[in-house]
């Protein structure tokens, strides 16, 4: 049964290769959904599939890539809408 995920990650997170390394974990996980730069400085994320990947995507978010300094992710579980075919970088 297929999961939701919304989180918004705080820190040094623009400008660092975070919105494509994020692409990057969720396309090898197979999730759907999307990760886009916020006007505040933060990344939003949207993704949706199993729940053992988003665990694993949830995880990598709270470390990010190298470059970046994760400050602090808020997280939300919820059930997944199945609006999405792919994983995309939005803005």
């Amino acid at each position: 049964m297929n999961k939701r995920i919304e989180a918004t990650i705080y820190g040094r997170v623009q400008g660092v290769g975070f919105r494509y390394a994020t692409y990057n974990r969720a396309t090898q996980l197979h999730l759907t959904g999307w990760v886009s730069n916020r006007p505040d400085g933060s990344v939003r994320v949207v993704a949706e599939g199993g729940e053992r990947e988003l665990a694993l995507l949830a995880a990598w978010l709270r470390e990010g890539p190298t470059a970046s300094h994760v400050e602090l992710v808020d997280l939300d579980w919820l059930e997944a809408t199945g609006e999405f075919s792919n994983f995309t970088i939005r803005g």
